[in-house]
């Protein structure tokens, strides 16, 4: 985004995601311990969100702790499988990764699954932290940090539908002939993905890509077999000649896809560009 107009962010280019097997406890079950009940959207009380307290302080809470809320109804839905996690890949959560307990909001960006988890609360409006109120917001391109109403967006929780090639650099040089492309597509709120696009001559032309989880076995979304939280992997190959640029595109099973061109989903945040993702391709010729 920053290349067609600054962006107040962090550079995470195409690898701020993560694809792990996380064990813990449903916090459906830790809230139904307490008194609160499955598919529950509002305690007598009042309570519609769950808010989660991390140890680890910040400066944007001037020194207070980092937290984040998810609504209540999320929270109380077993097919949410929001987890208190204590264990990554099958081993004991690290350190980095939020040791001893950590909160995991699956199929929702990132900035919500609380580390280093220290309290939970019950309460009625949605948490007012800095990172929930005055960040990771999505605003329209003519917003700017001169007449930003924060109070104007929610809070981004569903990531949108997204795709990457990860086997090639963004400029790569190669021989004519075959070629073939590895990558991923995912989509938030459990949404699978329908079909991987790639086009090796700049969006003239398109290949449907080969998608799936394991190895040797092809991904059906929807299929019970089919992890919903995963990302997808896939695969596609075609014959190229000279320079060119490799795009994949995604769509999810609710039909959503990417958009074409990042210039009309700037945003002054920098986040979500979700848009085709391009590799520059050079051809190495024999005689050259």
């Amino acid at each position: 985004m920053s290349k067609v107009k600054t962006v107040k962010g962090v550079g995470w280019d195409v690898c701020a995601i993560g694809n792990a097997i996380w064990g813990g406890a449903k916090l459906a079950d830790v809230l139904e311990l307490v008194g609160i009940p499955n598919l529950a959207s509002i305690t007598p009380l009042g309570g519609k969100y769950v808010e989660f307290i991390s140890v680890d302080k910040c400066k944007e809470e001037k020194g207070g702790p980092y937290k984040a809320s998810i609504p209540l109804i999320q929270a109380t839905t077993s097919d949410s499988e929001v987890i208190l996690a204590y264990e990554m890949n099958g081993e004991p959560l690290n350190r980095d990764h939020g040791y001893p307990l950590r909160v995991i909001v699956p199929g929702v960006i990132g900035a919500r699954s609380v580390k280093w988890l220290d309290s939970i609360n019950i309460i009625a409006e949605e948490c007012q932290g800095f990172f929930m109120q005055k960040d990771y917001k999505m605003f329209p391109p003519k917003i700017n940090w001169e007449n930003i109403d924060w109070s104007t967006r929610r809070p981004q929780m569903d990531f949108p539908v997204q795709s990457v090639i990860c086997s090639l650099e963004d400029v790569t040089k190669v021989k004519p002939g075959k070629i073939t492309v590895h990558g991923y597509a995912v989509s938030g709120g459990g949404r699978g993905i329908e079909r991987v696009d790639v086009s090796f001559d700049g969006g003239k032309t398109w290949v449907e890509a080969s998608r799936y989880q394991k190895t040797e076995i092809p991904y059906v979304a929807d299929e019970k077999s089919s992890d919903k939280w995963a990302w997808v992997l896939f695969k596609a190959e075609d014959e190229i000649s000279e320079n060119t640029e490799i795009v994949a595109k995604a769509v999810d099973i609710a039909a959503n896809v990417q958009p074409e061109n990042v210039e009309f989903i700037w945003n002054l945040r920098g986040i979500l560009n979700t848009s085709w993702h391009r590799i520059h391709i050079h051809t190495e010729h024999p005689d050259n």
